[in-house]
């Protein structure tokens, strides 16, 4: 593995705790040769529960964000996106639920594990270190770049994929065109500064829609303004910090109109937060989006609502909610790759 799971960095960070290095031995746990597993108890695997195109997806996703994996990690890499081509139907769709006998126990969808599975394959497409990966990864991602959902959040998913795949190959013409498609199907924030987002609640990975259009600003002529994902961004870092500290919408949402609930929060709003804010630091050159990376980053350390850790570091895997009464002290795929890809940001960011 890249790293010693709890270790500290050595840079002197002021009154902010150091953010630990990367980990990647949980992931690896929570793996076998087939892909990885959703769930764990504590941090022991349940394979009864099986597999997931979400997750390995997501697993593929931090893994080609590495600059330097170490080969047992770049193997992980191979295996997720042997799964992902193996998932994937001859249209384009992907199967998202796999038993642990090795079964389908779904048909091919575009829901958010089809998404999921094109941010996957674009990032590896654009950022893997081995040619063989992003090859094979860009092969896919073409077959499946060419369908579309209905949804908004499978269609941001998608959109993060196009987004990487143009900033490697800026004349594929179907990831511009996905993207366009992604920003529409988004839509734009409305008039009312209350509540200005496109949709009239919030759900899960809301800032991954933000980010969506903030990016297509950039790389689509005739795009979405850039205002408008900004000002999306804004509103929810807004609506997001109580008392100085990230205090995420939970899991069963907030619509408007209705009280706002603090419990369960969870990791993959963090690092979905974390994600966009990053991109709009980087658009805009603006400071002011870092302070959102580092509330995330910190979020994990304990600069939450309860003030606890949100990561174990004797296995380097991440707590699966906050809950009213501190954390889930399960450590399953989807939550330990939220505080992998929130600390990736911690390099440049904190």
């Amino acid at each position: 593995m890249t790293a010693t799971a709890g270790r500290p960095t050595t840079a002197d960070n002021g009154c902010r705790p150091a953010a630990p290095e990367l980990s990647f031995a949980h992931l690896a746990r929570l793996s076998d040769d087939t892909g990885l597993f959703e769930h764990a108890r504590h941090a022991i695997v349940r394979r009864e529960h099986g597999y997931c195109t979400d997750d390995v997806a997501r697993g593929l996703v931090v893994i080609s964000r590495q600059p330097e994996p170490t080969d047992e990690v770049l193997r992980l890499a191979e295996r997720y996106l042997a799964f992902l081509t193996h998932a994937q139907d001859a249209r384009g769709a992907f199967h998202n639920r796999l038993s642990h006998d090795r079964r389908w126990t779904d048909e091919p969808g575009l829901g958010d594990w089809w998404g999921r599975a094109l941010w996957g394959l674009g990032t590896a497409a654009a950022r893997s270190p081995a040619s063989w990966i992003r090859e094979e990864a860009l092969v896919a991602f073409s077959r499946a770049a060419t369908r579309r959902s209905p949804a908004p959040h499978a269609m941001a998913f998608a959109g993060l994929g196009a987004v990487e795949v143009l900033r490697r190959h800026p004349a594929h013409v179907a990831a511009a065109a996905l993207l366009a498609d992604a920003a529409t199907t988004i839509g734009a924030p409305g008039p009312d500064p209350r509540w200005p987002w496109p949709q009239q609640q919030l759900t899960y990975a809301s800032a991954a829609l933000a980010e969506v259009v903030i990016a297509a600003s950039q790389l689509r002529h005739g795009g979405p303004a850039l205002d408008d994902g900004l000002r999306m961004l804004a509103w929810l870092r807004d609506v997001q910090i109580l008392d100085g500290r990230l205090s995420v919408v939970p899991a069963g949402g907030w619509r408007r109109g209705a009280a706002r609930l603090r419990h369960d929060q969870q990791p993959i709003e963090v690092a979905a937060y974390a994600d966009a804010c990053a991109t709009a630091a980087t658009v805009t050159g603006d400071p002011g989006w870092e302070t959102g990376v580092r509330q995330a980053v910190g979020w994990f350390l304990g600069d939450n609502d309860l003030g606890t850790r949100m990561w174990d570091p004797a296995t380097g895997g991440g707590y699966d909610g906050l809950t009213p009464h501190g954390p889930n002290l399960n450590q399953g795929a989807e939550s330990t790759l939220a505080l992998i890809s929130t600390l990736q940001h911690a390099r440049s960011w904190w």
